[in-house]
């Protein structure tokens, strides 16, 4: 695997961490893209 390859695989795993802080559960995560879909369509 090559640097670049390695760093890209990194930083992948570092904002699915993040992100899974901010949600708290795998669950939150599909709930906040559920609520930012129904946001969307109210909108439209």
């Amino acid at each position: 695997m090559s640097k670049v390859g390695r760093w890209l695989a990194f930083l992948s795993v570092i904002s699915l961490l993040i992100s899974l802080t901010g949600c708290n559960t795998i669950a939150g995560v599909g709930e906040d893209i559920s609520g930012s879909a129904r946001a969307v369509q109210h909108s439209l």
